[in-house]
């Protein structure tokens, strides 16, 4: 019994002694994973802080093109606005882009003109009207202030339409003007789907719904339709040149209307453009100034950056934030 007593202590003494280093060790490993956490979360802060400077400072690099430029701007200038590419709600040449350039320019008391400097095969009859009529608007506010097109390799279509509201167009003799027509096109696949042994299926309500359908046969009296509408837009560009031109367009030209499009020089002597010269030259000779100032509208930073990464995901989602056609041609 004594020894009994004796050892039952020793052998109770030791467990705290066991318990003691078991502790020890779980202390030490919850230890760990409490450093092991706070070094993470260090990281994590300054992996987002990171990414927040370079954020920053990409918008900075992508800033409004211009800002710099307007600290030093001269005196009096020449605004010069940019009508490049396609014509189309969305392409750099959208009426939009043009019209708020033109606002810009006619609201700005340095500025002692505008020159649209025009490279564009046209577009849409749409945008190209609505930046025709803004023109128009603008001028009868503003009467003293001179809008000059000039037409650098090509100026055809609806760029002409956009051309035909300034006080007066130039060209080089070797630039590309007028094709003032209409055009809609598209394709048809009927024979292919015979031979494939392909049958289309279309449910429409209306008589007319699948209109000019590429997968049906062409209907004679839909066809007839379609180019009277072509007819009226024609009609509506030609009235809108005439209205512009005025006298100094050469109606007897053969095929004035028909959609060619000339040389620069053949252009001067029909009446489509007023002389042969530069913007720079113009603004020197028509607007007493050396000094020539962007007013082309400028994407906001985020649109540029999406733009410049090319990323077609970033282009759908600044669509939603922010097929037959007729084109003039």
């Amino acid at each position: 019994m004594d020894n009994m007593d004796n050892q039952r202590p020793t052998a109770e003494s030791g467990r705290p002694q066991e318990d003691s280093k078991e502790w020890k060790l779980i202390e030490k490993m919850l230890t760990g994973l409490q450093s092991e956490q706070k070094r993470s979360r260090r990281w994590g802060i300054f992996f987002k802080s990171l990414t927040f400077v370079y954020l920053f400072a990409l918008l900075w690099l992508i800033r409004l093109p211009g800002e710099d430029a307007q600290l030093s701007r001269p005196d009096s200038y020449a605004a010069v606005i940019e009508v490049n590419g396609v014509i189309a709600a969305d392409e750099e040449a959208s009426a939009d882009r043009i019209v708020s350039s033109l606002r810009d320019a006619f609201d700005d008391e340095s500025a002692v003109g505008v020159i649209l400097r025009i490279n564009s095969p046209g577009g849409s009859p749409v945008q190209s009207g609505y930046v025709y009529d803004e023109i128009k608007r603008l001028k009868e506010i503003r009467p003293d202030f001179p809008v000059y097109a000039v037409i650098m390799d090509l100026g055809a279509s609806g760029a002409y339409y956009i051309a035909a509201a300034a006080d007066e167009i130039y060209a080089d003799k070797a630039s590309l003007v007028g094709s003032i027509g209409v055009v809609g096109s598209g394709f048809g696949f009927t024979g292919i789907m015979e031979k494939l042994g392909v049958e289309r299926r279309q449910y429409t309500a209306g008589a007319h719904k699948g209109f000019l359908d590429p997968f049906q046969p062409e209907n004679p009296d839909e066809k007839a339709f379609w180019e009277g509408v072509l007819k009226v837009t024609h009609n509506q560009f030609i009235d809108q040149v005439k209205k512009g031109r005025g006298d100094r367009l050469k109606l007897d030209t053969p095929d004035l209307f028909s959609g060619l499009v000339w040389s620069g020089e053949q252009a001067l002597d029909i009446g489509l453009i007023d002389g042969l010269a530069s913007s720079s030259q113009v603004a020197r000779e028509k607007l007493g100034t050396d000094e020539l100032v962007s007013f082309t509208h400028q994407p906001k930073p985020w649109e540029d950056l999406i733009s410049r990464l090319g990323a077609s995901f970033g282009r759908g989602i600044a669509t939603f934030m922010s097929e037959q056609t007729i084109s003039l041609r």
